[in-house]
């Protein structure tokens, strides 16, 4: 796992562009009894020296919310702001529906890496965004296919039920053969809320997704790759019914936004590529860096073709039925293959990544300071 403290001092500086505040929840200063901030910090970061102090909702900055870094922006610290998470997509909630564990991919263990030979398993996290589409222009004039780990409402990018042209992206996203998957509604630690919101993190996520495709996933990806099991984040997805899909392959590309930086991103890829007796890897990027879709992808892809290889979703990585990949509001998979009675595990419990661990969310849009 990434140290907080690391990532909170590298990104504090980065523009913050995330959500927009209402007084629902009752988690207004007034209600809260916590002062306005007289100087742009908030919460209760900094060991404390920020007094737990609120923002102004009539303030530019931010509007109301105290971001995860300490500071009046628009992307809220949990209990310190309602913001983009306060909202719910329209119809029914899905929490309550049935959740068959279907196919032979493990819902215990963390999965980090493929069982299937000479793939790559392309993963997005963060999307879809502005340069998701030409993601998928890139993909399908390569013949490969992506797993899009989305988020349903944060970075201020709007529902993305709601919200054009991502419902239209995410349409197409399946009628091309790529794979939707879960990265939360809006980007919590899913290890730091309690279990009530962290069923909420997905269930709506559930609902918006469903709303667009008429299905919602299966796999999940969790943001800053933190839910443990002692804080009932194993229990609490497993009882929703959804594989933990990590990474072994971490391409960096959130920490090389700019398009001085992106050959750092080139560099790690094709040393991890040329490592000898490798002959698979699951990999993460993300489609809200525009330079890792605009410069890096295609010298990514063109790397992995040259090895013989093919890019392809987690769950065809994993073999398993893409019936499996998802599941139907009210119901159970879509056209579920049965689960063995004695399941094999298709994963390694400990990630074998040549690169560093780090979180796989970041809150990446503050990179759009640098990649706009």
């Amino acid at each position: 796992m990434f140290s907080k403290p690391v990532f909170a001092t590298a990104f504090a500086f980065l523009a913050a562009c995330s959500a927009r505040p209402t007084e629902e929840n009752g988690l207004s200063h007034i209600l809260l009894g916590r002062a306005l901030s007289p100087d742009n910090t908030c919460g209760n970061l900094f060991n404390g020296n920020n007094k737990n102090y609120t923002c102004d909702p009539k303030s530019p900055n931010g509007g109301g919310c105290c971001s995860q870094y300490g500071y009046c922006d628009p992307d809220c610290q949990f209990q310190f702001g309602t913001c983009d998470s306060s909202h719910t997509p329209a119809g029914p909630s899905t929490l309550n529906d049935p959740r068959p564990l279907v196919g032979s991919v493990t819902y215990d263990d963390d999965i980090y890496n493929c069982v299937e030979a000479k793939v790559v398993a392309l993963t997005y996290d963060d999307g879809p965004y502005l340069y998701t589409n030409q993601l998928l222009d890139i993909l399908k004039s390569y013949g490969f296919h992506a797993t899009f780990f989305m988020t349903g409402n944060n970075i201020g990018k709007g529902p993305i039920d709601e919200t054009a042209p991502y419902p239209a992206i995410i349409k197409r996203m399946v009628a091309e053969g790529h794979q939707v998957a879960s990265h939360t509604w809006s980007h919590y630690s899913l290890s730091e809320i309690p279990s009530d919101l962290r069923k909420q993190q997905m269930v709506k996520n559930e609902r918006a997704i469903a709303n667009i495709i008429g299905k919602y996933p299966t796999y999940m990806r969790p943001p800053y790759s933190q839910c443990d099991a002692s804080s009932g984040c194993w229990a609490d997805m497993k009882a929703l019914g959804y594989h933990r899909v990590y990474f072994d392959l971490d391409t960096q590309d959130y920490l090389n936004p700019l398009p001085t930086t992106i050959q750092n991103s080139k560099d790690i890829v094709k040393q991890i590529l040329g490592t000898p007796g490798a002959n698979d890897y699951l990999s993460i990027q993300h489609d809200i860096v525009e330079q890792s879709v605009k410069n890096f992808s295609s010298y990514y892809f063109d790397l992995i073709k040259s090895k013989g290889w093919k890019g392809v979703t987690a769950g065809e990585c994993l073999g398993d039925a893409p019936a499996n990949w998802y599941r139907t509001p009210g119901g159970g998979s879509s056209q579920a293959t049965n689960r063995p009675s004695s399941a094999p595990s298709t994963t390694s419990s400990s990630t074998t990544s040549t690169s560093s661990t780090t979180s796989t969310g970041m809150f990446l849009l503050r990179l759009r300071a640098f990649v706009s």
